[in-house]
């Protein structure tokens, strides 16, 4: 009973204490809003037939459908061009600047909204991939997906710096940006524009009253418990987002590999075949033709794709399998994107499967990024240093140990999927003033 009871001590600590896999929510961020932005700037030029006025799914014949259904869009306010024009250009912003890490608490509702403006204005223009980032998008302002590879991390740590030496630091460009959007909140309110189905205008209304929740209180507040107390709701919020996605990708996978059992050409192991024969999903008809005149390859891939799918879910408990089958299924999407011309599906797929990802690999990829991009801006900017955000390195690894300096390696987590911030609330290590910084103390029940 007492082992049971420690148990259940320490998963209530940790589930409350910690943002948990802030370097996969980081691949999530990036992964989707990428997928989203590329999409946008792809079809830049046909924007107009895809979502606008000029498409064959007209005003009207959107009108008539969103009146039964009650989706969100904000195309619907307004017929005309320059009304679609700016919103356009406003998910494609929200997409960048969310890849990028600047504000991703602003940033992600934004995205959000741009993307389901756009998918619910027209909802026949998709490939399978925009039901993933429509729910994936939602998940996300759920999430403290900053944390890391982030503007918003850079900042943080810049905050700290500063005040360590002793500076005051006040952060006015999250507040003002907020209250920017809380004014465009209550004018679209005002003018009638948020009736039909309650969830997106409550979770907009929820969103922004946390947010101004948040700041009164790392504000006014004269003790640090109102922030510690936030600080744990976000964490269960953030961690039960989490929790979702996983569910989410595994239940996409287990309802396409069950249905994909109950069809003939599934049970037969030619299923493969026909797509590649297809005029729509044959961008490459040689290699189609390569791929699809060795019989036993085709049915190999066949069966192998249903047995990945359905197996999938239940080797999430054993690493060494799980980490095997995500590779082979990262594979498929990558193949699927080049044979089948699914770019955008493929690239959805591959981002919701990054949430599995071992958290080591993710760092030593983006350690391997950090480097690389400390390699091209020394070569172009003349060798002045090792890149913007990148700390500055005196001596060897063994030279910064015997000298007192903490290497790469020391300080780091404990735990593989965490990140903490040394230094008590209030102090160097938190901003109390800055509602955008996930990066603060992390204080949970120890229960």
């Amino acid at each position: 009973m007492n082992r049971f009871a420690l148990a259940v001590s320490t998963g209530i600590a940790r589930v409350t204490e910690t943002a948990l896999g802030p370097y996969q929510t980081a691949m999530i961020r990036i992964g989707f809003s990428a997928t989203w932005l590329l999409f946008l700037l792809r079809e830049f030029p046909h924007r107009q037939e895809l979502y606008g006025p000029d498409g064959p799914w007209n005003w009207n014949l959107a009108e008539q459908l969103i009146s039964i259904n009650g989706a969100f869009t904000a195309l619907m306010w307004s017929d005309g061009r320059f009304w679609f024009e700016t919103v356009y250009v406003l998910a494609v912003l929200s997409s960048l600047l969310v890849l990028l890490g600047w504000r991703t608490r602003a940033m992600s509702v934004l995205f959000m909204v741009g993307v389901l403006s756009l998918q619910n204005r027209s909802i026949f223009m998709g490939d399978g991939g925009d039901n993933v980032l429509h729910l994936m998008c939602i998940y996300l302002v759920f999430t403290r997906c900053g944390q890391v590879w982030s503007l918003d991390e850079r900042r943080a740590r810049r905050t700290r710096a500063a005040r360590a030496r002793g500076e005051h630091v006040v952060d006015r460009a999250g507040p003002a940006l907020w209250g920017v959007l809380g004014l465009v909140l209550v004018s679209v309110a005002f003018l009638g524009k948020l009736n039909g189905d309650w969830f997106v205008p409550a979770l907009l209304w929820g969103l922004w009253s946390a947010q101004a929740l948040w700041w009164a209180v790392g504000r006014f507040a004269r003790s640090g418990q109102p922030r510690i107390m936030l600080d744990v709701i976000a964490n269960i919020v953030h961690n039960g987002a989490l929790l979702v996605i996983m569910a989410e990708a595994c239940l996409i996978y287990a309802t396409a590999g069950w249905y994909k059992i109950q069809g003939s050409r599934w049970q037969d192991g030619t299923a493969v075949y026909y797509p590649l024969h297809l005029e729509s999903f044959s961008p490459w008809p040689a290699l189609a033709d390569l791929l699809s005149a060795h019989g036993v390859m085709v049915m190999l891939v066949t069966y192998g794709t249903v047995a990945v799918q359905v197996a999938f879910p239940f080797t999430l408990f054993n690493r060494r399998v799980k980490n095997i089958l995500l590779a082979a299924m990262i594979t498929e999407h990558a193949v699927i994107a080049v044979v089948l011309g699914l770019p955008f599906f493929s690239l959805a797929m591959i981002a919701a499967d990054s949430v599995f990802l071992p958290t080591s690999f993710l760092r030593r990829l983006g350690d391997g990024a950090a480097r690389a991009r400390g390699r091209l801006w020394a070569r172009f900017a003349g060798g002045g240093g090792p890149g913007p955000g990148l700390p500055r390195q005196h001596g060897s690894k063994r030279q910064q140990v015997h000298q007192g300096q903490p290497g790469p390696q020391q300080g780091a987590p404990k735990e593989p999927g965490s990140v903490r911030t040394p230094g008590p609330v209030g102090g160097p290590g938190a901003d109390p003033g800055d509602p955008e910084n996930p990066d603060h103390t992390h204080v949970g029940f120890p229960a």
